[in-house]
């Protein structure tokens, strides 16, 4: 799929895929080969020979603070098997159990046969604002904690990596309380940097991830916004030390990149794949992974809204599924469902008012087999909301709607439904007393 850099690596951050081989849900909970879920937020992945690894930050305690560094291991990136845990807390240093490790991406350093794991490495209040290093001789470690410290004496807290053609490697990393974007280069043995080659200034820029496409670099970033998502945009230059353009969207800016802050951008052919995380600050174990592709169809990078696809590894491509659309104002309401008529609604109705007395029922059809639905919602909340879904009267399952930015915004969230062949019914909101979000239409794949 990749030009992967000899002999071993080049660097894949922070994202997930379903369970099922190739298929990529964005926003769906996916788990390892033990059915546990996936605790890999803002990571990375390395190629080793014939198998894949994935680092990541263990949010299982629904905090902040540092438990582990989690390595997984794949035979095709589809399919996760958790290994030891690669970076654990040391007490009394600045990778205890009340510090910050964030970001962790490893890459593999020829000179010394070695593995080099960066990170933010902060504390609790995010005020050292420090890099992170660790070492070791095999992919999952456990890693060697070196240190931590401020690059060329200036702050650096969002973070990434990036290993060109050369193996030369890069630190991008936002600086000066978060004004400043910052680009510098690695020493030989990847333990430190050795020069700033570049800067953004009053960027304020973090989450940051290059591709390098036809000779120009593509740098891709999200603006400091906290947990809440934003616009993710796009740079680009010829020389990783020459001035960047002005920043671009790669997504209609009011879907705030589809509810997800980027964190890595990968090669796929022609095109590639934006990695996001969809953070979920009160429930942190319960953040989800958002892949979609990315194309250069248009000659600018542009994420495709997929809302289920397949990710071909071997040949470079991606294929977005299609599915049958239901309207929601083509079902039957009861109690205080309404109606609502507005330009931004699928054939311009949704229905509102659904939960606390209010629901929905739709007919649809199914082939005896589990279908992933796309709920496409509009939740003008700060906060998010959640619906209530049963199929043909059976049990209900909850799924979360996060805020959408805005009542005229339409976003979806994924679910999966057991439907038998030919006709089902779906009730949506019944017996849940809180309100749920406006629902435009329905996606069955």
């Amino acid at each position: 799929m990749y030009s992967w850099l000899s002999p071993i690596a080049i660097l894949l951050l922070g994202a997930g895929i379903t369970a099922h081989a190739g298929l990529v849900v964005p926003g769906a909970t996916w788990t390892d080969t033990s059915g546990t879920v996936i605790q890999a937020h803002g990571g990375g992945f390395l190629k080793v020979g014939s198998t894949y690894y994935w680092y990541g930050e263990d949010k299982s305690h629904n905090s902040a603070l540092f438990k582990a560094v989690s390595c997984y291991s794949s035979p095709d990136m589809t399919t996760w098997t958790r290994q030891n845990d690669a970076l654990t807390p040391i007490s009394g240093t600045s990778i205890s159990t009340s510090n910050i490790v964030e970001r962790p991406k490893v890459i593999f350093n020829t000179k010394n046969s070695e593995y080099v794991m960066w990170f933010h490495s902060d504390t609790s209040n995010y005020g050292a604002a420090m890099v992170g290093v660790a070492t070791s001789k095999t992919p999952c470690g456990p890693y060697t904690y070196k240190s931590s410290w401020n690059p060329l004496g200036a702050q650096s807290r969002d973070m990434g990596l990036f290993l060109d053609d050369d193996a030369t490697a890069y630190l991008l990393y936002a600086s000066d309380n978060n004004q400043n974007f910052k680009i510098s280069r690695l020493d030989a043995d990847y333990y430190n940097v050795s020069a700033q080659v570049n800067v953004i200034s009053g960027s304020t820029l973090e989450s940051p991830g290059i591709i390098k496409r036809n000779g120009v670099y593509y740098l891709f970033a999200s603006h400091t916004s906290g947990w809440a998502p934003n616009p993710n945009k796009y740079f680009t230059t010829s020389s990783l030390s020459s001035a960047f353009s002005a920043q671009a969207d790669i997504a209609p800016p009011a879907v705030r990149t589809y509810f997800s802050q980027n964190a890595y951008d990968m090669p796929l052919g022609s095109n590639g794949v934006y990695m996001g995380d969809r953070w979920r600050p009160s429930l942190l174990g319960s953040s989800r992974y958002m892949w979609f592709p990315l194309s250069w169809s248009s000659g600018v990078p542009q994420i495709v809204n997929a809302d289920v696809w397949n990710l071909n590894i071997t040949a470079g491509t991606y294929s977005v599924m299609t599915g049958t659309t239901y309207e929601a104002e083509s079902g039957t309401l009861s109690g205080n469902a309404t109606r609502l008529s507005d330009s931004s609604f699928s054939g311009g109705t949704a229905i509102g008012y659904l939960g606390n007395g209010g629901s929905l029922t739709l007919t649809v059809q199914g082939t005896a087999a589990a279908h992933w639905v796309a709920l496409y919602y509009a939740n003008g909340d700060s906060s998010w909301r959640n619906m209530t879904v049963s199929v043909n009267g059976g049990s209900s399952v909850v799924v979360d709607q996060p805020d959408t930015g805005g009542g005229h915004v339409i976003l979806s969230v994924p679910v999966q439904l057991t439907l038998r062949s030919g006709s089902n019914t779906l009730t949506f909101a019944a017996g849940q007393s809180n309100y749920a979000a406006d629902l435009d239409k329905i996606i069955i794949y």
